[in-house]
């Protein structure tokens, strides 16, 4: 299997599929990258070079006792893009992937990067802080570490059977296979990472990095996503990155990879082409 090592010695598990501009596809929490498989398989079919990794202690990655944080998080993907020798490449971040987008952006810049896409991302900031009145409160991320020390397990089918998914909804419809898919991903993630990320995802405050976005930006969010909710996440990140364009799926869940999968393929293919006809 693929890996490439950062300076710590962690191997980050990547796959490569097809040929052409590059696109890098950065996962949510607790999955890796088997959660992007239709994305990516969908633009390799159509002319892109699609990546995907498992971060640091997830998937097949090394499960590291540190770095569990966005600043390594993004240190790693630029170890990525840096051993690949990726150049106008397009990063695509699902939810906690959208701040490693992010947080990349504002540490290493644009310089290898053409375009981003952020998908029912954490960005800006989750938490509710004095400066960000509409955040989720703590009680939110600590009931999520407390589900996760006494049963990470269950809190995994109980976040698939229903908020991810939207499957507390009426009339949802989620197939049994989906959501075991993710409940596996969440296992397969190391106990302490999956634990110390629920702190990187909900605390970071990513909008200075946002302020560095001088790239075109595509902001794509579910406007019932309960997970990160659309005037937390893609609302305020779109109003915040300059000129970006914010695409609202109506009545959409957290998990649009899976539930709306192929509207999902469809508009990151549309706005990859974008750059095409823009060269």
């Amino acid at each position: 299997m693929p890996f490439v090592s950062t300076a710590d010695g962690t191997q980050i598990y990547y796959r490569d599929w097809g040929q052409g501009r590059p696109v890098l596809l950065s996962h949510g929490w607790p999955l890796n990258s088997d959660s992007w498989e239709a994305q990516q398989l969908h633009l390799a079919e159509h002319g892109y070079r699609a990546i995907a990794h498992d971060r640091r202690g997830h998937g097949r990655s090394t499960q590291t006792w540190g770095g569990n944080e966005m600043n390594t998080y993004a240190d790693d993907l630029a170890t990525l893009i840096e051993a690949l020798d990726l150049r106008d490449v397009t990063l695509v971040g699902f939810s906690t992937g959208g701040g490693e987008v992010a947080r990349y952006i504002g540490r290493h810049g644009t310089a290898r990067v053409a375009q981003a896409v952020l998908v029912s991302a954490v960005p800006p900031l989750m938490l509710r802080t004095d400066d960000n009145p509409g955040g989720l409160p703590v009680e939110v991320f600590d009931a999520i570490r407390a589900g996760s020390l006494a049963d990470r397990s269950q809190l995994y089918r109980d976040l698939a059977d229903g908020p991810f998914f939207g499957l507390n909804r009426a009339g949802a419809s989620v197939s049994q296979g989906v959501r075991d898919a993710f409940w596996r991903q969440g296992l397969q993630s190391g106990h302490r990472n999956a634990y110390d990320s629920i702190a990187a995802f909900s605390a970071t405050d990513f909008r200075p990095d946002l302020d560095a976005f001088d790239i075109p930006t595509l902001v794509i969010h579910g406007d019932d996503d309960q997970v990160v909710p659309f005037e937390v996440g893609g609302q305020a990140s779109a109003a915040r990155i300059r000129d970006a364009a914010l695409v609202v799926y109506p009545g959409a869940p957290h998990g649009i990879t899976d539930t709306h999968k192929q509207q999902l393929c469809d508009d990151l293919l549309t706005f990859l082409d974008k750059h095409k006809e823009n060269r």
